[in-house]
């Protein structure tokens, strides 16, 4: 991760102006009390009406430059910390993006927004208004000192002895909020969580009636976040009227003592009058220090949290000099390929050969293994032993998008975006695929019955998942997606499963035409796999049984069984009325 002061110095120059809008909206500032001095002891005290309108003016003037140094300062600090959010923000998407699939499987989406989201919001309100009082506050004390010094050295003392009290409370209280932010931060994450993951499964919840469980599920969060803010609030609330209590006596004793010493001589009545002013001046500042921690303490909270998410790195990595296929064929070899995942064994010595052009079938239980021959093909995952080669090449030799690139997946979990339909159809190639070519995709995944009936058609907006889809339609546009990408690998990892026979029929078609495509496909049903050049049936992460659909059925083993299961009452009711007819005659 790039360190914060790398985004600062990035726009050093911008930060270079708004320090020096400050330095001169302060030093106005400052020039108040002195004019006020000259009021008292020259105007009041000295009778000397002729520079009264002159010196109003001049604190008009003083008022005018203030307010447009202050407001250039402040339009500056907001337009750098919101550059800067900007960057930190893309930055870290784009991290989150290279990570593994491995990353995702142990963190929650409800975090992964906390951070992308109010963590680093946090960050840019601590380089933003933040950052900016902190720097202003630092200024104004040494200009507003050095003033003091200038005025009565005596009278100086007295805030030189409360700035070090007000210090010290100031950090005795971030101490105490430091580890309140990390934990308001961690259940933030976790009410993400828990919401995303409701919202998201409304429909399930609603289904199993599960209202009660999860609105106790998610006020049990909320409660914990509600006592952790509370937490903190009364950490604030305890040391802020110490805070208070320094600063309001503050100008009361410079009065007494600096009165005393007008009566001694020491002073003018002036004197007192701008260094009363200055005392004031001072009063906002450390009132400033308790909140400025606070702020600050929950911005070093969510950089740490967004650390940690940098110093993840990815599990895949791509070798120094990668292969560069450039026309790839699509022959696919498995060569004594085994995989785990954590304690458990998923694929043990898997060995096949595909060429390009032509259809495997992958078939078992749920379970087998199916899947995760898929995920190892695109390197979401590494293997353990043995290799899988893409036309002759180690896939960990190539580069990940030209791998990935190559293969059109239709997944078993089917993730439409919330946008139209000729967008999700366009979305593994979206600048390349034109109109004519979703059109034709459209029509080969068997969708344009339903697609042609919407109000808008190619353009209806698809709600969140494919909300408003039923799964057949859902999958339908899958398809249609990974048609029109046209690469040389096409995989279907089980679906075809909620279609009807017809249907399922139609697409075989369709997928029969693509000769030059090499074909994956995964499933539970015989009728996806019957035409294939070669099936294969998992068994617990074996291969336990291979050959063509008439091979297997002659074998008699799991192939056989799941075709008896799928197709024996069928086989068994023509058979009767074979014989039946058979006795008629």
């Amino acid at each position: 991760m790039k360190k914060i002061s790398s985004y600062v110095l990035k726009y050093w120059y911008a930060y270079a102006a708004a320090i020096i809008f400050m330095i001169i909206s302060v030093s106005l500032d400052m020039l108040s009390p002195l004019i006020t001095k000259k009021i008292i002891d020259d105007v009041i005290v000295g009778g000397n009406m002729n520079i009264f309108t002159t010196l109003l003016l001049g604190i008009l003037l003083v008022g005018v430059g203030r307010a447009t140094f202050q407001y250039l300062k402040e339009f500056v600090f907001d337009i750098v910390s919101s550059k800067i959010s900007v960057d930190i923000r893309k930055n870290l998407f784009r991290h989150i993006q290279s990570l593994s699939i491995q990353f995702f499987d142990k963190t929650n989406t409800g975090e992964l927004m906390s951070r992308v989201k109010d963590d680093v919001d946090k960050i840019w309100v601590a380089l933003g208004f933040v950052g900016m009082l902190i720097i202003e506050v630092i200024l104004h004390t040494t200009i507003v000192l050095y003033c003091m010094i200038n005025l009565s050295p005596k009278l100086t003392v007295i805030p030189l002895i409360a700035m070090p009290i007000v210090a010290c409370i100031a950090i005795f209280m971030e101490k105490k909020l430091g580890n309140v932010y990390e934990a308001i931060s961690e259940e933030n994450a976790a009410l993400n969580t828990v919401a995303q993951e409701n919202l998201a499964g409304v429909r399930t919840v609603k289904a199993f009636a599960r209202e009660k469980f999860e609105i106790t599920k998610f006020l049990s969060h909320n409660k914990r976040y509600y006592d952790l803010n509370m937490k903190q609030s009364k950490v604030f609330v305890k040391y802020y009227p110490y805070f208070q209590f320094v600063t309001k006596l503050l100008p009361v004793l410079v009065i007494i003592y600096g009165g005393s010493l007008v009566i001694k001589g020491e002073i003018t009545l002036g004197t007192l009058g701008a260094f009363a002013e200055y005392s004031m001046n001072i009063v906002w500042p450390m009132e400033m220090l308790g909140w400025l921690s606070n702020d600050l303490a929950s911005a070093f909270a969510s950089n740490k949290k967004i650390k940690k998410i940098f110093a993840e790195t990815p599990v895949i990595k791509e070798i120094d000099h990668p292969v560069v296929l450039g026309d790839v064929k699509g022959t696919i070899e498995f060569n004594h390929v085994s995989f785990s995942q954590g304690d458990k064994k998923v694929l043990s010595d898997i060995n096949f050969t595909l060429p390009a052009g032509k259809t495997i079938g992958i078939m078992g239980a749920t379970g087998a293994g199916k899947s995760t021959i898929i995920q190892l093909l695109q390197r979401l995952y590494d293997t353990e032993e043995g290799e899988i080669r893409l036309d002759g090449i180690n896939i960990k030799d190539l580069t990940v998008k030209e791998l990935r690139s190559s293969i059109s997946l239709v997944m078993q979990d089917v993730f439409l975006f919330s946008d139209t339909v000729n967008e999700n159809v366009k979305l593994g190639k979206r600048n390349g695929i034109n109109e004519d070519e979703v059109s034709h995709a459209i029509a080969a995944a068997q969708a344009n019955d339903f697609i042609e009936r919407m109000e808008e058609r190619y353009e209806t907006i698809i709600g969140e998942r494919g909300v408003g889809l039923s799964g057949g339609q859902k999958q339908r546009i899958s398809i249609a997606r990974a048609f029109a990408k046209k690469t040389p690998i096409l995989v279907l990892d089980d679906s075809t499963s909620a279609l009807d026979m017809e249907t399922e029929h139609m697409i075989q078609k369709s997928l029969g035409e693509l000769n030059d495509t090499t074909k994956i496909i995964i499933a539970h049903r015989i009728s996806a796999v019957k035409n294939a050049d070669e099936i294969i049936i998992l068994d617990d992460g074996f291969i336990a049984e291979r050959g063509t659909h008439d091979e297997l059925l002659v074998a008699k083993g799991l192939y056989y069984n799941t075709f008896m299961a799928q197709y024996g009452d069928y086989l068994d009711g023509n058979i009767t009325a074979l014989k039946e007819e058979m006795q008629c005659q």
